[in-house]
């Protein structure tokens, strides 16, 4: 029972932790919180959904699902984030609060208000480890994130486009002084930002079998306090704080009952912004302040 359960928390976890990465990359670059995040990740499930209903590979769901997630958050920066670059920073937060209800409210046309189901059995291949059973699915969520989150860490690392998106993040005058495209750099950031979501979308609602358009708003929330617990720019925090959260939220539900998953998730955000505000693995600054 104990060992199913940590499978089903990592399962959750790997997805919160490609949101909560979703959500870093905006934040590290930009210092504004996209809201519109959360139905990035929904609307990419949608489009998995619906790729998979034309019986089309779960691998061409993924990159459907990707690349639209994508596109869309193209579309966020260039007239979301763009033309208010000089505006006060909780302007372009409410442009994202916008691109979010606009979103559900085109999902909700097009798909309905009611949750969408995939044939049973579709998804349900399970491998027997002892007494653990292990669904393939699962193992697909937890596969594709450790590669997506490595190639994400690996870009920051070690590619000039990683090197630029380090530079803008630092300070974005100095970087265009130095030859970077800061506009363009942003709008990779915000695309790739899109892809992980979308990804985390296909991902969650394949293994659910299941989707609404409103699975954005929890996800999201939940993919938020990931960020803040593991430090709001770091990937290694998001990395390591998901699958933790996600444990903690399956061993809630399965042991104390679902009503309490939510005071735990948030209660240990709480705790940590009281006592370390940068996050475990976040740093400060020379102030004292959080980056």
């Amino acid at each position: 029972m104990l060992l199913q359960q940590l499978v089903n928390g990592l399962t959750l976890g790997a997805v919160y932790t490609l949101v909560a990465l979703s959500f870093s990359l905006v934040m590290g670059l930009l210092a504004i919180l996209n809201i519109a995040i959360g139905e990035l990740f929904m609307l990419g499930g949608y489009l998995g959904f619906a790729v998979i209903a034309a019986h089309f590979p779960l691998a061409a769901a993924l990159l459907i699902g990707m690349g639209g997630a994508a596109l869309v958050a193209l579309v966020i920066d260039k007239i979301g984030y763009e033309p208010l670059r000089q505006a006060p920073p909780i302007t372009p937060l409410l442009s994202t609060i916008g691109f979010s209800i606009i979103l559900q409210n085109v999902v909700t046309n097009v798909w309905g208000s009611d949750p969408l189901q995939l044939p049973s059995g579709l998804f349900d291949r399970r491998v027997h480890i002892g007494s653990v059973q292990i669904g393939v699915m699962q193992l697909v969520v937890i596969g594709v994130t450790v590669v997506l989150v490595a190639s994400v860490a690996l870009l920051i690392q070690k590619t000039a486009v990683g090197r630029a998106l380090r530079a803008v993040s630092e300070n974005r005058e100095v970087a265009r002084l130095l030859g970077v495209s800061a506009d363009r750099i942003t709008l990779f950031a915000f695309m790739l930002s899109g892809a992980l979501a979308g990804a985390a979308g296909v991902l969650i609602s394949l293994h659910y079998a299941a989707i609404t358009p409103y699975i954005g708003v929890d996800t999201g929330l939940k993919a938020i306090a990931v960020m803040v617990i593991g430090g709001t720019t770091s990937v290694w925090g998001a990395l390591i704080v998901g699958p933790l959260i996600g444990i903690a939220e399956v061993m809630t539900i399965a042991f104390g009952g679902s009503q309490m998953r939510d005071f735990v998730v948030y209660g240990l955000m709480i705790v940590t912004l009281l006592l370390r505000p940068q996050g475990l693995l976040g740093a400060r600054s020379d102030s004292g302040q959080p980056v």
